[in-house]
């Protein structure tokens, strides 16, 4: 109350001075002075707030702090208040947008992809990720139709289905080598996050762990069939020759043989594998373990293949004797299992680009293009009755690059069919030291 009567008795108080000069004027001279004096006042007193209002909606129409008018009495008042209410809307502004950006920015460091789908399933915003996920665009695609967007039929069918209590897996339109794990989370009524998560790996790894299980069995399974095979007409048949059981018995010390070095690269790898097994280090001879590589690469070939060994690289490097060991010799026992008789194995122990370099280079029968990827995968194999025949396990390839990643190095494959293979071996410069 006090407020607005204080306001009444300034704008008032012109007018007051005004009349109390009029009467004054009257007394002295006439009514008409006095009158006449009071109506200027009037006019002059409307002009200056009729000025003051222009300025006002003028402001108002770009209301910038820095552009408010000036001006006195109650004028004043009301331009600075509206300078304070600007001056928090503006400090309102700037912290909802700080925190805008703040929730954008936590958005796009998710690891999932993020939709946000009204109650007619169109978009209205996405994150980053969400836009590789589904191809997206943030800009153009808000208020499109998902469906529109994401075209897959078991994508369609799932929104519709209105069951989500488990998330749908596919593979994403426009990467057709990503598997997306998708979940549609129901909020604020009828709206919907969609939420994506890049499972390709995971994926990968459930499809080896599967292809193993399934491998292990096989390979398991084809020595025990023999070994056992073997025993029952062993059993069955007392009158046997001798050359019938000498036979009988040579293979099935064979099979025997092929098991316990399968169980042994089994152990191996999985000591490899092992977290809690840390590498032990030491600086190594290489010019002593090359030539004992080389010797049992040649007791191996037999004399079979033309076989040779340069070496020009390091002297020492940093890493574990027997893991280096293990892995040369695998490279080496490859090359002359997959090299007909009469071909040619080089090894060779350089420096290339200031960092040293295992290599195994055959004249065999190469490997087409499309295997190399999945050549380090455990019972992974191109020819799978050629591999058996030559004795090998399918786990040399999946030891020698866990062994590479264990010393910091990289496995290079390089092969063409019909032109032999090279395998190498690169070690970081570091190991030098």
């Amino acid at each position: 109350m006090n407020e607005l009567q204080d306001f009444w008795i300034r704008v008032s108080l012109p007018v007051v001075y005004g009349a109390l000069i009029a009467l004054l004027l009257w007394s002295i001279f006439s009514a008409v002075v006095a009158l006449s004096f009071l109506l200027l006042l009037l006019l002059a007193v409307m002009a200056y707030r009729a000025k003051q209002l222009y300025k006002l909606g003028k402001w108002l129409s770009d209301a910038r702090l820095e552009s408010i008018p000036n001006a006195g009495g109650i004028w004043d008042d009301v331009f600075s208040s509206l300078y304070k209410m600007v001056k928090r809307h503006n400090q309102t502004k700037q912290d909802l947008a700080e925190e805008l950006q703040h929730i954008e920015q936590a958005t796009a460091a998710l690891p999932e992809g993020v939709v946000s789908l009204n109650d007619a399933n169109r978009v209205e915003w996405c994150n980053p990720l969400a836009e590789q996920h589904f191809g997206l665009d943030a800009n153009s695609d808000i208020l499109q139709d998902i469906t529109y967007l994401v075209r897959q039929p078991e994508f369609i069918e799932y929104l519709h289905s209105r069951n989500y209590d488990e998330p749908l897996v596919m593979k994403a339109a426009r990467h057709e080598d990503m598997v997306l794990s998708i979940r549609l989370v129901p909020y604020g009524g009828n709206k919907h996050l969609l939420i994506s998560h890049d499972v390709t790996q995971l994926e990968r790894i459930e499809t080896m762990r599967r292809d193993f299980v399934a491998n292990v069995s096989h390979e398991m399974r084809t020595p025990l069939t023999v070994v056992n095979g073997f025993v029952e007409n062993l059993i069955d048949m007392p009158d046997l020759s001798h050359e019938k059981i000498r036979h009988a018995l040579h293979l099935m010390a064979e099979q025997t043989r092929r098991m316990d070095h399968l169980v042994s690269d089994l152990l191996t790898l999985s000591r490899l594998e092992n977290d809690h097994s840390p590498l032990r280090t030491e600086m190594v001879d290489m010019k002593s373990l090359l030539s004992e590589v080389y010797q049992d690469g040649k007791m191996l070939s037999d004399g079979r293949h033309q076989y040779s060994l340069e070496m020009e690289g390091p002297l020492q490097i940093s890493g574990n004797r027997e893991e280096l060991r293990s892995a040369f010799t695998n490279l080496v026992s490859n090359a002359i299992r997959y090299t007909p008789d009469g071909g040619s194995i080089r090894l060779r122990w350089e420096l290339k680009s200031g960092q040293p370099e295992f290599s195994v280079q055959d004249s065999g029968i190469g490997i087409d293009a499309q295997h190399i990827p999945r050549l380090t995968e455990r019972f992974y194999r191109v020819d799978r009755s050629r591999s058996r025949e030559t004795g090998g396990t399918g786990l040399g390839l999946a030891i020698v690059n866990r062994i590479a990643l264990r010393h910091h190095a990289r496995l290079l494959i390089a092969s063409r069919v019909g032109d032999g293979s090279t395998f190498s071996l690169v070690f970081p410069a570091t190991s030098m030291e």
